[in-house]
């Protein structure tokens, strides 16, 4: 089994997990201005992108962009890692390649500290990536705990690049937001992944 074998009933049966799949968990985060340079590349990517209608050209054309954004509003103290191979324990099925994966660390020679899983949804089903999503997730925590870097909660995001569904990962429970977020609120989804990454943005005069 890998990550993208995973179904929901998988995830609970094998890791014993409780799933609350009714929570607000980002109430009270604001949006982040969305830079020029953001603003026009999406105008020009997203008709595109939903034209050429691939998962690739959605990696490519939405999602990468704005993890993009997000890396420059956090002067660079995250990295960011894309398609790597990111096997942790075969033997639980936490094993794969995931599409993007957001560390919080500065090193991008190699994978430390990681805190936010991001899957891309297949045929642009959010519900059938949630599961890849937490098994990920859970691999993620295990190298916390391994690397002993104090991360306790690990957040995770399932996308088709124009719609974002947002996760948590704490002690036992696996919290899944109730709201979905649009491509047309890009200052909130940037606002969420900021909160989440948990490092203080840039702030410019």
């Amino acid at each position: 089994m890998a990550y993208s074998d995973f179904t929901l009933a998988d995830v609970i049966r094998t890791f014993h997990f409780t799933i609350d799949d009714d929570h607000d968990l980002f109430p009270s985060v604001h949006e982040v201005e969305v830079s020029p340079l953001l603003a026009e590349t999406l105008r020009e990517t997203t008709p595109l992108a939903l034209a050429i209608h691939t998962e690739k050209a959605r990696s490519e054309l939405l999602i990468a962009p704005i993890l993009v954004e997000l890396r420059k509003i956090l002067r660079h103290q995250i990295s960011l890692f894309s398609g790597v191979d990111f096997t942790i324990d075969p033997a639980q099925g936490l094993n794969g390649v995931c599409d993007f994966i957001i560390a919080r660390s500065p090193a991008q020679l190699f994978l430390s500290a990681p805190i936010v899983i991001i899957v891309e949804a297949k045929n642009e089903n959010i519900k059938g990536g949630l599961a890849p999503c937490i098994a990920a997730m859970i691999a993620a925590r295990l190298v916390n705990q391994r690397e002993g870097t104090g991360i306790t909660v690990v957040y995770g995001a399932v996308t088709t690049g124009n719609v974002w569904r947002f996760l948590q990962l704490e002690q036992d429970t696996i919290r899944l937001d109730r709201q979905e977020h649009y491509l047309d609120q890009v200052g909130k989804i940037l606002g969420i992944l900021v909160y989440m990454v948990g490092v203080e943005p840039l702030v410019t005069a």
